[in-house]
């Protein structure tokens, strides 16, 4: 039983080493609707930690030249938004440790002048300008404020390899906990001087976590709640589908091309976990890139269920995004991000197909490292 609440894990992880080298995010995604067009849009916001026992005043730019011969690290918090769409773009706002106030207690509590986040709600605000001269900032020009509310409804919690135990001993080099991959969102958003808002019913949403020491390598995500079984023809309104992973690594060894997955069908729950070794979770993934799309084949099965899905997702409403690690390199270059996926999943239990789902609004990404 995968969907466990357990906002110890959401709490930060910053601790250790990994205070001094590591990174702490917290992710949201959904759509909203334009107040006066009623267009819909999709929107991300996210609070990234940054080695904060290496602080200073003022943020550390990693990928500064002078900091880069230098080998001196990023610190800071930065605060990224943005949305997907033909005009895709991300926003990214800097701040030193001296501004930030950070709580490590449950629930956790991230705060400064004019950005806040909790479990249960976030309000921001990010304007870039200029970005052009400032590839530190690895973003681009624009203007988003928000005011939401969150109720975080159905977790994916991956089990060992996210417990107490990896956690304290910090064993893997990239951690992921999902305490709500199906998130209800209630505010606006106000974007480029357009007012955006959010319902609870219609907003798709989405809420994990990832922290670590550096990033994976595949980078595989797909999840989505805005689904319709094929079977009867009706929403699916309580079900949500969550897949992440790529090569996770303990210490120097790779567990190459794997994938943790998780489909809550209707309230039962289809877990494929390779952390879970009884289960003989088994996985075979492809995702490649062409002129205009990106496209993702994931195949998955334990002794008795499969899932296999098929996502696509537009290259124009995507865009590249983008982290500099802890230590400094910025190796995903050709990170891609979206959050208008379409597709199809297909649900097996002991050999019999139990429905075959239509996947929108689906949140994805693929990247892998650059060649060196």
């Amino acid at each position: 039983m995968f969907n466990k609440h357990q906002i110890k894990r959401n709490a930060c992880q910053l601790f250790g080493g990994q205070a001094k080298c590591g990174y702490d995010w917290w992710w949201h995604s959904f759509t909203a609707h334009n107040e006066k067009t009623g267009e819909e849009k999709a929107f991300f916001i996210e609070y990234f930690l940054c080695n904060p026992k290496k602080g200073k005043k003022d943020p550390v730019f990693g990928q500064l030249e002078d900091n880069k011969n230098n080998k001196i690290k990023p610190s800071y918090l930065m605060v990224k938004a943005g949305t997907w769409g033909e005009d895709a773009r991300q926003l990214h706002r800097f701040y030193g440790w001296e501004s930030v106030e950070v709580s490590y207690k449950v629930p956790f509590l991230i705060k400064t002048d004019e950005c806040m986040c909790t479990e249960t709600e976030m309000y921001g605000y990010v304007k870039v300008e200029n970005a052009e001269n400032h590839p530190e900032w690895m973003c681009q020009n624009g203007e988003m404020s928000w005011n939401l509310k969150i109720n975080k409804q159905i977790a994916f919690n991956v089990g060992y390899g996210a417990g107490a135990l990896f956690r304290k001993m910090q064993l893997f080099e990239m951690f992921w906990h999902a305490e709500g991959m199906k998130s209800g969102y209630e505010g606006e958003v106000i974007y480029n001087g357009e007012k955006y808002i959010v319902d609870m019913d219609t907003c798709y949403g989405y809420a994990d976590k990832n922290w670590g020491k550096n990033f994976t390598s595949p980078w595989v995500w797909l999840s989505s709640n805005n689904l319709v079984s094929k079977k009867t023809g009706k929403k699916l309104e309580n079900s949500v589908f969550d897949i992440g992973g790529g090569c996770p690594k303990i210490g120097p060894i790779a567990l190459k091309r794997k994938l943790l997955s998780a489909f809550f069908y209707e309230g039962k729950c289809y877990e494929f976990n390779f952390s879970k070794f009884w289960t003989f979770t088994r996985t075979k993934f492809e995702c490649k890139e062409t002129n205009t799309q990106i496209i993702w084949h994931v195949e998955q099965r334990t002794w008795r269920n499969k899932m296999v899905t098929d996502i696509t997702c537009e290259k124009k409403d995507m865009l590249l995004v983008n982290y500099e690690a802890p230590n400094g390199e910025k190796l995903h270059n050709r990170l891609w991000n979206g959050g208008n996926g379409k597709g199809l999943v297909k649900l097996y239990r002991k050999g019999k197909l139990i429905d075959e789902i239509i996947c929108e609004n689906v949140g994805c990404e693929y990247g892998e490292y650059d060649k060196k």
